[in-house]
Parts: C-alpha cells; structure tokens; sequence
C-alpha cells in the first residue's frame, strides 16, 4: 500500500477540518465528516443492518476510507450516522451541505426525503430545518455509480484501469457539513473583478439591503438580488508573482459572511509584434504550465489533508511554474482558495462523459492529426439526447460554482475528443454566464477552427511553432509524458510514459533538450502557453514531476525552474 505521510497521519474521526467553502464562510457550521456505517446492497432497499465502517469523505475504493471496496453498477452503497446539533446552534434555518458525491445520491432524515442529486463533481445543499428533531438526528445517503458504463461524466475513471486511464472512485469524496443561517440570509455571491476601472461588481442573492467592507475599511451599501459596482479606494493587480487578495465582509440583516476576492483580467490579444498572446491584467503572459490530475494514492479523488492540497500547489510554484490545468475533475473549493491565496493559474477542464469512446476518434488523431465535426454525436459517443443535456447543465453548474476563483483563467470544455459535441454551441452558452475568461472548446484534437485559441497535444513528434490558419492564440496544451520511475514510491512495475528514462541524470537532460530545442524557441515565435504532462505520478502513469506518493521530487525543484524559464512576452 502506497501512503502519504499526510495519510498515515490522518485522524479518522475528524478528517479534513477545515471550514470547506473560504468564499462564503459563516461561524456556525459543523462537519460531519469521520466514521459513518456503511452498507453495499444489491437492490435499493435499505439494508436490514449495517456492516462496516467508511471513514468520509474519502471514496470507498480508497486505503483512507478503511473499506477498499469499489462499487460496482447496478450496486447500491448506503452510508448512515447520527447527529445532534450543539445548544444554540439553529440561529433560523439548518443547511445540509455536500462537497460532492460521485454519482447518483438519494439523502434522507430521520426517514424523510430530503433530496436527489446527480453528477459527481458539483456541491449540493438542502434545507433540512423542518426534518430535524430533538437528540440524535439520522442522516442516510444512497448511492450508485456507473463509472464507465453510463454517460455522466467521469473524468479518468474506468472499471478495467490501464494507462492514462485509472481507477474508480464512488460515493462521497468532499465534506459533509452543516450551516446555520438566519431566516434572511446571502444565499448566493457572484464577485466580478473589474481591473479596468478599479471596481469589483457584486451581485449577493437574498433580501434587504447588503453591507460590503473591503480591507476592514471602507463600507459600501446596497441592494441583495441587484449588481452593485464598488469603486475601490486601491487598485492592486492579482498575479501569480504577487497574489493580491482584497478582504472582503458582507452582512445582511443579522447574516455575516467573511469572504476575497482579486483584482486581475484575462483574454486574448496582441504583442507588440502583432502575434496573438495570452493576456493577464492586459499585457501578454506566458502561461507555464503543468497538468494535474488531482489524483493521490492513499485518497484518490480526495487529498489526505488540506496541506496535501497546498503541497502539490507549492511544489509546482517552487519549480517555477504560473500555470495548472486541473484535468478533467473539478477540486473542492479549498484548492481554489490555495491556488487563489499562492498565486497560481488555472485552466479549468470540465470532466468528460458520453458512452464507450472509439479508438478511431479520441487515439488515433495524435497520430494523423485527423479532425471532425463534433455534430456526430455517434462518432464521439453522444448518441443519447438526456447525456448531452445533462453535461450541458453541469458544465453551466460549474461555471457557476467556480465563477468567484481568481485563480481559473480558462474552461476546457473537451479534452481529445472525450465526449465531445456541438462545442461551439457550448462556449456560447459559457460566455452568457462567464464573458470574463478564456475558452478552450477541444483541446487536443477534433479542433472546429473557431473560438480564441488554438489547443494543441504533441507527444510523439517535435514541437515547431506554426501561426494558426485562422488567425487564434497558439497554446500546447500538453506535452511532454516523460517517465522516470522512483523504485518504492509507485504501484506499478509496467510504468506507463510517452518516454522513459531509468536515470536521474538522462530525465534531467532529456527535460532540457525538450525546453532548450523546442518550448522557448517556440514562446519567442508566438507559442501563447505550455502545459508539461505532468505534475506527479498516478497509478501506472510514472511521467510525473513529484512521485505519486508525494515523497519524492524527482528532480530540484531550482534545477526545473531553471529549465522551464520563458524569455518574457511583450
């Protein structure tokens, strides 16, 4: 068994502590996270005891949860524990929140319905005021899980794993708690920065008039439910080098909330030679970056501690990288608040779904460079009409959830063809909602040749920069997939990697070569942004910077920065 030392530090009956949502944080919360019963079944019905323990929120497939079982489709997994709410906690209203529950969820209490909730990436709440009662309160949660033999997203999961394909993960994998609130309370805050003109737009739902004080200063007065401009008294850039975060205090009635926020823009645009560049704060950026799968060993889906989280967050700004893109799976809203708070880009990919992918459509392009039009919903898995709807609404859900992160500067909507369809439709559908950020419509291949930017997967072949045809911003989006296994500290002895390399010193020399002959020559011409494959270990897949365990760098953190480092753009 592979462990963290954050793993093999963990306290079981009070696991991940923290108070999980930073930009919209409240007093009077209780997590219910630690040792909850558990039960598989085979039909939906409640099981007539309980025979084993699952320590949440980690996923029953995990070494943390205790269980190590996977849940397998037409399976039903049951979780159960008692509560009771401490003397004065109920202030008007009771919230039950979940993190995120992978993939179909039921939730009842003390026997009474409370709600249902697909998708398994997304945080869902309900108001259970009226289903409390005096003592110990029972709270049970149903669920199931496709994984690959459905069409809601999945990310990499898949019952038979192998390659850059891992395995599943099910049931709750983020914090269950709870939050008491007044009948009046902010139920929603959308935060737009404005850099332009040094204001920050506001829009709190509720009723009432709102109480904004940034920085423990000036105090800013106006209507829930309306978009409210507040002029700052400073105007201080957010970027990776100098992470600014404004405080920021609202209160509504006798609601008090504690959130941030930052000042920074992103988009598209020209340098001073004409070529299109990536902007931050209206001047070209380099975005260098690193894909995070976001996966740990001991854990899976979910990291062992809240300084796990930051580790690999740390580590990757240590190695002189500006940029993650977080690879088909959306984080807790803590690893936000940490890329938010150190400084650190996102791109931000929404998890793939569909039906059994074809070889021919989502492999064989990194080798023939073959696109198609993603209107074919049989080619790209799509067929059924309720799976496309559902990926739609969640990708809206998780533009919605994220909106308020600083730190995400771009969606990916498809990654090599995984799922994908109508992709330009899509982005416009994004753009309502989010008009601020990049959107990166396929990344890989399967390019429609519209949008900003041009996303581009090289693995096997040399990089040149080439101007797109169409005129768009040119990024790499993934590169690289250099293998270096680290004997004691993977799963695996068949190591998965697009190169592999079985010393430190040719890992390291063959990194530089990549940069030195292909990545900076490449930046000088106009390449927009680079994304290495990848950040650390997972599973089989041993081409990563930081081994799965966490416990080894394979190379100096100082020795990657000076390899990575980009002439700068203007």
């Amino acid at each position: 068994m592979l462990l963290t030392k954050w793993g093999e530090a963990l306290e079981r009956e009070n696991p991940l502590p923290e108070y999980p949502r930073p930009q919209l944080r409240r007093e009077r919360w209780m997590s219910l996270n630690g040792l909850w019963d558990c039960a598989f079944t085979a039909s939906n019905s409640a099981p007539a005891e309980y025979g084993g323990e699952i320590c949440v929120p980690f996923p029953p497939e995990s070494a943390l949860s205790g269980v190590g079982r996977a849940l397998l489709p037409g399976e039903y997994l049951w979780y159960r524990r008692g509560f009771e709410l401490p003397e004065g906690f109920n202030i008007g209203r009771v919230l039950l929140h979940f993190g995120a529950v992978d993939q179909c969820a039921r939730v009842w209490l003390n026997g009474e319905d409370v709600c249902v909730h697909t998708g398994g990436y997304l945080p869902f709440s309900a108001d259970v005021t009226e289903l409390l009662g005096e003592g110990v309160n029972e709270l049970v949660v149903r669920v199931t899980d496709g994984t690959d033999r459905t069409y809601h997203t999945r990310g990499k999961q898949k019952l038979k794993p192998g390659g850059i394909w891992y395995g599943p993960v099910s049931g709750i994998w983020q914090t269950v708690w709870l939050e008491s609130v007044p009948e009046n309370y902010i139920d929603s805050l959308f935060i737009t920065p404005r850099l332009e003109d040094g204001s920050v737009e506001l829009t709190c739902g509720g009723e009432g008039r709102v109480r904004a004080v940034i920085n423990g200063g000036a105090a800013y007065d106006f209507s829930a439910g309306e978009a409210a401009v507040l002029k700052l008294e400073e105007a201080h850039p957010w970027t990776p080098e100098d992470p600014y975060l404004y405080k920021l205090e609202l209160a509504l009635g006798a609601d008090r909330v504690e959130s941030y926020f930052a000042l920074r823009s992103v988009g598209v645009g020209e340098d001073r030679s004409g070529v299109k560049r990536l902007l931050l704060n209206g001047k070209p950026y380099f975005m260098n970056g690193l894909l995070d799968q976001g996966w740990w060993p001991d854990g899976l889906y979910t990291a062992p501690s809240d300084e796990a989280l930051a580790f690999d967050i740390a580590a990757a700004k240590a190695m002189g990288f500006n940029t993650l893109r977080k690879h088909v799976k959306v984080e807790s809203a803590r690893w936000y608040y940490h890329c938010d708070r150190l400084g650190m880009l996102v791109w931000q990919d929404m998890p793939n779904g569909g039906g059994n992918y074809s070889a021919l459509t989502v492999s064989a392009p990194l080798l023939t460079g073959a696109h198609s039009r993603d209107g074919n919903y049989a080619k790209f898995a799509r067929r059924d009409g309720a799976g496309r709807d559902e990926f739609r609404e969640e990708l809206l859900d998780m533009v919605s959830c994220l909106y308020n992160s600083p730190c995400i500067v771009m969606w990916v909507l498809f990654n090599e063809g995984w799922g994908q369809f109508d992709s330009d439709a899509l982005a416009g559908a994004v753009a309502e909602i989010d008009p601020t950020r990049i959107i990166d419509r396929a990344s890989g291949w399967h390019d429609q040749g519209t949008g900003e930017l041009r996303s581009i997967h090289l693995y096997f072949d040399d990089y040149k920069y080439r101007p797109d045809k169409a005129g768009r911003c040119v990024a790499l989006s993934e590169f690289g997939g250099y293998a270096l296994p680290i004997a004691g500290h993977s799963v695996t002895d068949k190591p998965f990697g697009y190169k592999k390399f079985q010393s430190q010193d040719k890992f390291r020399r063959a990194l530089t070569l990549l940069y030195d002959g292909q990545i900076r020559p490449a930046c000088m011409k106009g390449l927009a942004a680079a994304v290495y494959t990848q950040l650390t270990d997972v599973e089989t897949e041993l081409n990563g910077l930081i081994t799965y365990d966490r416990r080894v760098i394979k190379l100096a953190p100082g020795d990657v920065k000076r390899i990575i480092k980009m002439p700068e753009v203007k």
